[in-house]
């Protein structure tokens, strides 16, 4: 299963993209590192089990984001079933259906930094696939996107790339919090550069 949703909206030009272990390991590392960097008021092992779990529901329902014109309650009503479904038989079912519980509601420390996490990681690949040049909002095919209202009133603020749209989308979860520094660099730096 890819995490390609988002993605193949948005029209990327790359024969491969990131998959959901890719991007699950991604915001685990996250989590650790800026455990490690920054004082978290949260149980990090708590959290990187909650990442690791959270998105069992795309293995039948697939990374459905707001393009696929799904109310959030819809989604959360199929990703809990398709998690159960995936659990069916274990031990631990309900243990674990009440971890992605948790991280849906958004509600304990826990919760809110992996969610952090989770959009983090998203937006540092946006930008990896913005300086490789495969996501493009000056493609002709992004302007029904770009008609959007939200997406209208980000470029009218300066957002001047995919990127940018992905951050600034994000800025009301990040500010005051560690996370809004870490996305401020990414988006002021070019991470491929960062790499060498």
């Amino acid at each position: 299963m890819l995490l390609d949703n988002g993605w193949k909206n948005w029209n990327i030009e790359r024969d491969r993209i990131e998959s959901v272990a890719e991007h699950i390991y991604g915001t685990c590392i996250l989590a650790i590192a800026i455990d490690s960097e920054y004082k978290i008021e949260a149980d990090l092992e708590k959290v990187v089990f909650m990442l690791v779990i959270h998105e069992l529901e795309e293995i039948y329902i697939g990374d459905l984001t707001p393009f696929d014109k799904i109310s959030i309650e819809e989604k959360r009503k199929i990703g809990k079933e398709a998690v159960e479904k995936v659990l069916e038989g274990m031990l631990k079912q309900e243990e674990y259906i009440n971890l992605t519980e948790e991280f849906n509601a958004g509600i304990t420390n826990e919760a809110k930094f992996a969610k952090l996490c989770d959009k983090l990681e998203c937006d540092i690949q946006c930008k990896i696939y913005c300086e490789e040049d495969c996501l493009n909002i000056k493609n002709p095919k992004n302007q029904l996107h770009i008609q959007k209202e939200s997406i209208e009133r980000l470029i009218k603020q300066g957002a001047d790339s995919i990127s940018d749209l992905f951050i600034e989308n994000d800025r009301h979860i990040f500010k005051g919090k560690e996370i809004e520094e870490i996305a401020n660099y990414v988006k002021e730096n070019n991470i491929l550069k960062l790499k060498k």
